[in-house]
């Protein structure tokens, strides 16, 4: 088992050829030679969970509060339902049993007043008429035989998305190392509650629930139990998914989504349309090189045409390479190039970059760097959000800057 800590540094370990190979396409950690043959040093790439590579058994720790990812990620999922004082990681540290912890105590509290029922449509051939006929599909199946009669109906059943997939959750929570005693327990009695509930096809889309009234028990527990099912695979850079024994997290992703949508958010009192991973726009005038900002705030002028008046992009980390966050300055160049904007805005983590504005020579662009401390408690963490939406609204740069700083 090789136990890592997102941003540390490596952790010398040996490995076989063929643990390495494996590590090394997963891409879920970063494998470099040691000071002899078969130590290798390993550190995170990225990634923060736990899963099982190549017969290797890697533990990746948030730098973040546990209770805090979460929170940063059912937001990003549901910004005006999430509800985190229900969600509970217990005294874990690493992310798959606190995780595995919330699930389940969310789950069992959702289910304590019964397990929730609705109508699903069924197709079936009957001896009975019950619902609708299928006129077409008993002709060419039946070949006009009065018997059985192909029908469809509405049944009032457990079977529907929202238990699958708590039963799915749980099924794969369970086949997971590293699991408290008392949250298989809790696990197992979840999973009997769900008895007639039919189990999710591998490799199949997840089934799609609608938020209503009557499921408003199950709102976290569902939340939840879509973080487990996904985090189940990620896709590397070119598109490839890979299916991984555990739970790994992109926490880049996660901090991307989580900034983008409630700045969304905050920025919706201020009126104009947000657009996130805007891909209308390109570098060039042969649209050849496209370009994709995380989030392209527009209003209407007064001509009443909708123009773009800010452009955001979210970094968690500071690019590699000798240019440190050079590149994500020529970036934010190019999107306010092609936008026509005199000022963007780039989103960090608080810890890979202070608050700063650079000046572009030549260009009469401006570049606001915000820092975004993830470590603040969630009332306050979006009370940053709302005053990161302030600075962008206002046009006054030393205003702006001003304001970043006094976070």
């Amino acid at each position: 088992m090789i136990e890592l800590t997102e941003g540390a540094l490596p952790v010398e370990c040996e490995l076989t050829t063929e643990q390495v190979a494996a590590l090394v396409t997963a891409r879920a950690v970063r494998v470099g030679p040691g000071p002899r043959a078969g130590l290798w040093k390993v550190r995170d790439n990225g990634y923060v969970g736990a899963a099982v590579i190549g017969g290797v058994e890697v533990r990746i720790t948030p730098k973040t509060p546990v209770d805090r990812v979460f929170f940063l990620l059912g937001y990003a999922r549901r910004p005006r339902g999430w509800r985190q004082e229900e969600v509970n990681a217990g005294e874990h540290a690493e992310l798959l049993p606190a995780l595995a912890h919330a699930y389940a105590m969310a789950a069992d509290r959702a289910l304590r007043q019964g397990v929730l029922q609705g109508y699903l449509e069924m197709e079936e051939a009957l001896p009975v008429i019950r619902g609708r006929i299928r006129e077409a599909d008993q002709l060419r199946r039946r070949y006009g035989l009065p018997l059985p009669v192909e029908v469809r109906y509405d049944d009032y059943t457990v079977d529907i998305a929202e238990n699958r997939l708590l039963l799915a959750a749980s099924a794969r929570l369970l086949r997971l190392p590293g699991l408290a005693v008392q949250t298989r327990k809790t696990l197992r009695h979840v999973i009997a509650r769900l008895a007639g509930v039919t189990a999710l096809v591998p490799g199949r889309p997840l089934p799609a629930w609608l938020s209503s009234r009557i499921n408003t028990r199950y709102h976290t527990a569902l939340g939840l139990a879509e973080l487990v099912l996904r985090g189940a695979s990620y896709e590397l850079d070119d598109g490839t998914a890979v299916r991984v024994n555990g739970l790994l997290v992109e926490m880049w992703r996660v901090f991307e989504d989580f900034v983008t949508v409630a700045l969304t958010e905050a920025l919706r009192p201020h009126g104009g349309r947000s657009e996130l991973q805007d891909k209308r726009h390109h570098l060039d005038h042969g649209q050849r090189v496209l370009l994709k900002p995380d989030l392209v705030r527009y209003v209407v002028d007064a001509g009443g045409k909708e123009i773009p008046a800010a452009v955001v992009d979210s970094k968690y980390k500071i690019s590699a390479g000798p240019g440190g966050h050079g590149a994500d300055l020529y970036q934010m160049l190019a999107y306010c190039t092609a936008l026509g904007l005199e000022r963007g805005h780039l989103v960090y983590a608080k810890g890979e970059a202070e608050p700063y504005r650079h000046v572009v020579r030549g260009a009469g662009i401006e570049i606001a760097q915000h820092a975004i401390d993830l470590t603040l408690q969630p009332a306050d963490l979006l009370g940053a959000i709302e005053r990161l939406a302030g600075s962008i609204i206002r046009s006054d740069g030393d205003r702006e800057l001003e304001s970043c700083r006094s976070w």
